[in-house]
């Protein structure tokens, strides 16, 4: 079963003055490389005046990890803008952090605090959730069973997607894979061993405790 992960449920932003430069944090959930670059070119176009349009990201995929400082000093940047979302452990999502310089320098140790805050700005307003692997399951029940089978679903930590009344009543439903056995055992125990579940597949969903 594929591992958990954070990312950011939307795509969003935020923005901040420090020493008469401005900074917009923007977020977006992303799962290719491509996906990445296409949105770090739609900030660059946006903020075609800026001074500068720094990014990082962080992909599952390849388990790949880029940045750019984007003519700001080494390493007072882009790196900054990845710690933050390294830190925080969210991964599938680019961060880019556009700077409007306001004439005053804010040295080396200034441009880390606030790239990072942008980073953390922008990741805050997308809202990072975490992302559960759960196995999507059906079961068969006759309409008699259905109350106590429905409820033992939700009780053992199922969520119900879809319910198909038909001969039977077919019910489709998603659950930790851990809770599998559990909820077996228990749907055995209300039907005298005529329902089990089946296991179809998996599939991330939002889970509501990070």
């Amino acid at each position: 079963m594929a591992a958990d992960y954070k990312t950011v449920r939307r795509q969003s932003s935020d923005e901040f003055t420090e020493k008469r430069s401005r900074f917009i944090g923007y977020c977006k959930p992303v799962t290719t490389e491509e996906e990445a670059v296409a949105f770090i070119t739609e900030i660059r176009s946006k903020h075609w005046d800026a001074r500068h349009n720094v990014y990082a990201y962080s992909l599952r995929e390849g388990n790949l990890r880029r940045y750019s400082d984007d003519g700001e000093p080494s390493g007072t940047a882009g790196m900054p803008v990845l710690d933050v979302i390294t830190k925080n452990e969210v991964t599938d999502v680019c961060v880019v952090v556009t700077r409007y310089f306001g004439g005053v320098l804010l040295g080396k140790g200034g441009l880390v605090r606030a790239y990072a805050q942008g980073a953390k700005l922008a990741l805050a307003a997308g809202e990072v959730i975490s992302m559960q692997s759960c196995a999507l399951c059906t079961l068969n029940c006759n309409y008699n069973q259905y109350g106590k089978v429905s409820s033992t679903v939700m009780e053992t930590g199922g969520v119900i997607d879809d319910t198909l009344y038909e001969a039977e009543v077919k019910i489709c439903f998603h659950i930790k894979p851990d809770f599998l056995p559990s909820l077996n055992k228990k749907l055995a125990d209300v039907t005298a061993g005529e329902v089990s579940a089946q296991e179809n597949g998996e599939k991330y969903f939002i889970s509501e405790i990070i």
